[in-house]
């Protein structure tokens, strides 16, 4: 033998030795790096002098008071929410009512199908705000009963697709159910109601709002709302918080889409596959998204009241003003077993939310936010999640989120953040093929769906493509299910 054993194990154990502690070096300096990597929160304090409703990164005189944030109009829905209502809900949106003035705010809320005492503390809202002399429709909706029969009215088999809008054959169960999105649609539609209502007061002179405020089931606090508000100086189509329900996981991953059209690729910080949007998040900056909601949501109020291009004035003659609506995908496409959450569908029908892509250098393209095709000069456009602004499903993970998870206030937590990039990396390595494969079967069915185009009627389409995934969700008994 040219080599024995025992030399061959000499020199292995030779070797050994440098190689754990080059690996251990490198170990150390990565959890150095990433520790590093996180910014401190970048929030608007209560204290702070208010900003001007027009423009909402402008510098304030020193005599600003809190009259001028914008207006707003604030709007949630409700079902089986007492206990975050009245643990913590009602109390923060009182103070926030507060801190932004009365006079300019309103809060639309509806409930319906609750099994708790959700209605009972929805009415005691009613009643601080009508002290107040704060505006509000509070509607409280079907009883769950009344739901029930609503899900049970099944079409007869033989019902017509146009008579029977939001409703999909179940096969396992032999009838019709009920399609779960266009539900949440049409109840977020009623919620917004009032908004239009204002605005159509007085011949249609009525009262308009700068902002409109989705707040979920969640707990949050004034300097929340007051950050998110100020996402971007205020230039925006849209900006959203992020919401966990249990520490330090990431919750709404039906929604977010990122700048590429991706979802997330791990509920783990830093979340996204892209790394421009690691980067943003690292840096405390706003991550331009084709799509999110996570909880909080702020959406400049324009589109809700006219989505027609901006050449073409409300108040011209003749023009019918067409406002931007909630809504599912059609049925036709809901039966190639793809679902949308409205959520994200909402971003993708706002004309202020498009990106596309524009040459900015010779070394590659970046995605640019376009209005009505052309680009455009003003900011006040595009999707923006601000990662600054966390909210929570309970009390005790909201102290977690904002505290860090260790105490330190840095989010997330050091171990967090160690255990989280790794298992980013990890999930990003294994998306490569998963998130192809994934968009390849939406995109077979999507192109199917539009080959199948009945005749005689227009081309089939769905603007809300990059909000498609493999699912069917419908409404059953006190909830919902796949289907």
């Amino acid at each position: 033998m040219l080599l024995r054993p025992r030399l061959l194990r000499h020199r292995s154990r030779k070797y050994q030795r440098p190689l754990f502690y080059t690996l251990l070096a490198l170990f150390i300096l990565d959890v150095w790096s990433i520790l590093r990597s996180r910014g401190a929160a970048i929030r608007s304090s209560i204290a702070s002098t208010a900003k001007p409703a027009g423009g909402l990164g402008e510098a304030a005189s020193p005599s600003a008071h809190k009259h001028d944030y914008p207006t707003v109009f604030i709007v949630s829905v409700h079902r089986n929410t007492e206990k975050i209502l009245r643990s913590s809900w009602n109390e923060n949106l009182l103070r926030l009512v507060d801190h932004l003035g009365h006079d300019r705010v309103y809060v639309s809320a509806v409930e319906s199908g609750s099994q708790d005492h959700t209605k009972e503390a929805l009415l005691d809202l009613q009643a601080q705000l009508a002290a107040r002399g704060v505006n509000y429709t509070i509607n409280l909706g079907t009883t769950v009963w009344e739901q029930l029969d609503e899900l049970f009215a099944w079409p007869e088999p033989n019902t017509p697709a146009a008579e029977r809008p939001g409703w999909i054959w179940d096969s396992d169960e032999g009838h019709y159910a009920l399609r779960r999105i266009p539900y949440l649609a049409r109840v977020r539609n009623q919620a917004m109601a009032p908004l239009l209502a204002e605005a159509a007061l007085q011949g249609g002179q009525g009262r308009r709002f700068d902002r409109v405020l989705w707040i979920n089931d969640v707990a949050f606090d004034t300097e929340d709302v007051l950050t998110l508000l100020d996402t971007r100086g205020g230039h925006y189509a849209a900006a959203c918080a992020m919401d966990f329900k249990e520490y330090p996981l990431y919750y709404d991953t039906f929604a977010l889409r990122d700048a590429d059209g991706d979802k997330a690729v791990s509920p783990h910080w830093p979340w996204f596959r892209s790394a421009d949007a690691r980067a943003d998040v690292r840096a405390g900056r706003p991550v331009r998204v084709q799509s999110c909601w996570n909880g909080m949501v702020v959406f400049n109020a324009l589109p809700f009241y006219d989505t027609s291009p901006v050449s073409d004035s409300p108040l011209k003659s003749g023009h019918t003003p067409q406002p931007l609506l909630f809504r599912g995908v059609d049925d036709s496409l809901a039966e190639y077993h793809l679902e949308g959450s409205e959520c994200c569908l909402i971003h993708a029908d706002n004309p202020h939310s498009r990106f596309s892509d524009v040459p900015t250098s010779s070394s590659g393209r970046r995605r640019q936010p376009v209005v009505n095709g052309d680009a455009e000069t003003s900011k006040d456009i595009g999707v923006w999640l601000n990662p600054n602004v966390r909210v929570a499903y309970s009390a005790p993970v909201y102290r977690q989120v904002r505290a860090g998870g260790d105490g330190s206030g840095v989010f997330p937590g050091g171990f967090s953040a160690v255990y989280g990039t790794w298992v980013n990396r990890w999930q990003r390595a294994l998306s490569s093929v998963q998130f192809v494969l994934e968009g390849q079967t939406v995109l077979n069915r999507l192109r199917r769906w539009r080959a199948e185009t009945p005749a005689g009627e227009q081309p089939r389409n769905e603007p809300g493509a990059v909000c498609l995934i493999n699912e069917m969700q419908i409404m059953w008994q006190n909830g919902w299910k796949h289907l």
